[in-house]
């Protein structure tokens, strides 16, 4: 049998067929054996012939195949790099546009985040002030008590061994 999965072709079992049948057909033929002789040289010199034409036309199809593919892949190759190019182009203009807001942006924030600094050191400040004024309120009543307390006897502790004030 013919095994078709080796990459036989169903064409080329009919022509291996017809060529056994012809050889068998001459051989048992009865005709003279020179007769017999002749009719299968031109039986085998038809079926060479016919087996050249047909690898030369499998020869043309595998090249225009071939070549209609490469046109295609070329072809193809192209279309996808105009495409790749196309959004190359779109993600830069993209990245331009984010980049001009981001710009626009920083314009508008900066100046109200130095007000807003501004203000916030002058609160700061402001508080400083009042602490140190504070704090200098309290040393000095400090100071006032320390005064008036050296002027007068030390008190005896009370309870708990704590100078009442």
């Amino acid at each position: 049998m013919y095994d078709y999965r080796r990459g036989g072709s169903f064409l080329g079992a009919f022509v291996l067929g017809g060529l056994l049948g012809a050889v068998l057909g001459v051989l048992y033929a009865p005709r003279p054996g020179k007769e017999s002789r002749e009719m299968l040289a031109d039986a085998t010199e038809k079926y060479l012939a016919e087996g050249k034409d047909l690898c030369e036309t499998g020869k043309a199809k595998f090249t225009e195949v071939y070549e209609t593919g490469r046109e295609v892949a070329v072809e193809k190759t192209d279309e996808l790099r105009v495409k790749i190019e196309h959004a190359r182009d779109r993600l830069k203009e993209q990245v331009d546009t984010v980049s001009e807001v981001a710009r626009e942006r920083a314009v508008e924030v900066v100046p109200v985040i130095k007000e807003a600094t501004h203000k916030a050191a002058e609160a700061v400040k402001t508080g400083a002030d009042i602490v140190e004024k504070k704090a200098q309120e309290t040393l000095d009543i400090v100071a006032e008590r320390a005064a008036e307390d050296m002027g007068k006897p030390k008190p005896s502790a009370g309870a708990g061994g704590i100078p009442p004030l």
